[in-house]
């Protein structure tokens, strides 16, 4: 099977990410339009409880599989990294049948307990994904083992298309019906995205099962390894994960109950909590999130790197990939959460002119960023190496950070839901210090104060400020905000990194590193940017 160097698995995994991000984007305002805010309110009561049960089922095995594969590769035994496939694969079915059921059974219930009885259709139409999620998510971690990142990203992009394609229809179908039931039909698209990623991903193991099986059987025979065994890694490894990644989900839950009943004890009516809690929720965490599609490819491609030199007992390429892996998540984290910073303003009221004074909310929210980007590329290095529970409980400690701050700010009319916002981001810094250090005392890696944060900080101030300058240029110029945002967010990206590779922020062999670097390395140095 053809391996991805590391930057590369992550560019793959990136590119898809915009892509689902972006037709998830245009997918909720026309669906917004059609069924209304209350619609809105049925298809986003169900979400929640989905994406914690989808957390427990489906983020720990993949990158449990993903591990064990990329070692047993690294061994040199391809028949033994198809056979943990098929372990965890009978295992993934059996994890989505259940919950799948469990969620099916318990709708009526959990819809009584939030008090939103109509939300019930919704509930149980996102039910048959629990199950074809967790299938979908064998086949992602075995090719994530083998460092082929394409097939996930391949998946990604047709379960986002079934998805909005299906639950679009079938709004539009169902919206005679009432709003609960076009509500339903909506959230259905999430059934029907997983089977057309399912799908997709299993034609591509098809495709390349030939060569899988001819790989088998050249494969040296020796010590199988037991089932028993198999599950019991996998689950050691998945397990932390696990109880890692379900706690901002159930994090999500909780906040909902804090945030707005500290709202109304600061003096706002249940209307206005919920409108507040929705413009911290469903638009600038949206945008706050949009990010994380690199980040996130990034920690994805540094588990199997990782392990792959860790199986090998590279130690010298162990600690070069976390140097680099740190440092990309910083170099993305830095200019991502300066830029929304600076134009949350104009972001906000390109995307969501009725609501403008949301801007403030991102704003706050935008500072964590970089912190995130800390958190999920340190969580690929520990996981990579065997050491997943560090960063659970990192991110539990930032977690009753985030808590006791949003608790606290969010109770005072003046700070009101800025101030969870706020909890967030001294959430994400205090698990980020955390997990860094753990990262410096586990793999013992070195990051230069200057290249990796001086230099990076630098050309995210001359971003910033160009990108503001630009955006009052291009809107006096052309009086569209639209226009003048979009221009303001591409001069700054282009400008960024122009910068940061004048003065030296990214070295050649980095940037070599990257795809098609090596031909915009030797441009640079027939510039005489680089040195020779």
């Amino acid at each position: 099977m053809q391996k991805h160097s590391l930057l590369k698995g992550t560019l793959i995994l990136s590119i898809a990410g915009v892509i689902v991000k972006v037709i998830g984007a245009v997918y909720r305002i026309p669906l917004a339009n059609i069924i209304t805010s209350e619609g809105m309110g049925y298809y986003g009561s169900a979400y929640p409880i989905y994406g914690f049960l989808i957390a427990i089922s489906t983020t720990g095995l993949p990158t449990a599989i993903s591990k064990l594969v990329s070692e047993k590769i690294a061994l040199g035994q391809p028949a033994e990294a198809h056979r943990v496939f098929r372990v965890s694969f009978v295992t993934l079915f059996a994890v989505g049948l259940v919950s799948s059921t469990a969620l099916f059974a318990a709708s009526k219930y959990l819809v009584n307990a939030i008090q939103n009885p109509k939300a019930y259709y919704s509930m149980i139409a996102v039910a048959p994904a629990l199950f074809f999620v967790p299938l979908m998510s064998a086949f992602r971690g075995y090719f994530q083992g083998l460092q082929n990142m394409v097939p996930t990203a391949l998946s990604q992009v047709f379960e986002q298309l079934g998805r909005v394609i299906v639950g679009f229809i079938l709004a539009i179908v169902l919206l005679p019906r009432g709003l609960e039931y076009a509500a339903a039909g909506a959230s259905f698209g999430a059934s029907s995205g997983a089977v057309a990623g399912l799908i997709v991903i299993y034609m591509v193991y098809l495709f390349n099962k030939k060569k899988i099986l001819a790989e088998d059987r050249q494969s040296p025979i020796g010590v199988r390894e037991s089932m028993s065994s198999i599950l019991y890694r996998l689950f050691a490894i998945a397990i932390p994960i696990t109880l890692g990644t379900s706690v901002m989900p159930l994090m999500t839950l909780i906040d909902l109950g804090i945030v707005v009943r500290r709202l109304q004890f600061a003096g706002f009516s249940i209307e206005q909590s919920n409108s507040m809690y929705g413009q911290l929720s469903q638009m600038a965490a949206t945008l706050i999130n949009f990010p994380q599609v690199i980040t996130v490819a990034l920690a994805a491609s540094l588990v199997p790197a990782v392990s792959e030199s860790l199986a090998r007992k590279d130690w010298q390429g162990l600690r070069r990939k976390s140097v680099v892996g740190m440092k990309t998540g910083i170099l993305v984290g830095l200019p991502a959460s300066a830029g929304l910073f600076v134009l949350a303003r104009p972001i906000m009221l390109m995307l969501y002119p009725r609501e403008p004074e949301a801007w403030m909310v991102m704003q706050v929210l935008a500072l964590g960023f970089v912190f995130l980007a800390v958190i999920q590329t340190a969580t690929g290095m520990l996981q990579g190496i065997g050491k997943p529970i560090i960063p659970v409980k990192n991110l539990l400690i930032g977690s009753v950070f985030k808590l006791v701050t949003s608790y606290f700010l969010t109770g005072i009319a003046a700070i009101n839901i800025r101030g969870a916002a706020l909890g967030t981001v001294v959430g994400y810094m205090v698990a980020a210090v955390l997990d860094y250090a753990a990262v410096k005392r586990e793999i013992g890696i070195r990051i230069g104060i200057m290249d990796s944060l001086i230099k990076p900080v630098a050309a995210t101030v001359v971003m910033s400020a160009a990108a503001a300058a630009v955006y009052a240029a291009a809107l006096k110029a052309v009086g569209s905000n639209t226009l003048a945002t979009l221009t303001a967010v591409s001069a700054g990206a282009a400008l960024y990194g122009v910068v940061l590779v004048l003065i030296g922020g990214v070295t050649a062999g980095e940037l070599e590193l990257m795809p098609g670097g090596k031909r915009i390395t030797a441009l640079l140095k027939r510039t005489g940017i680089f040195k020779k």
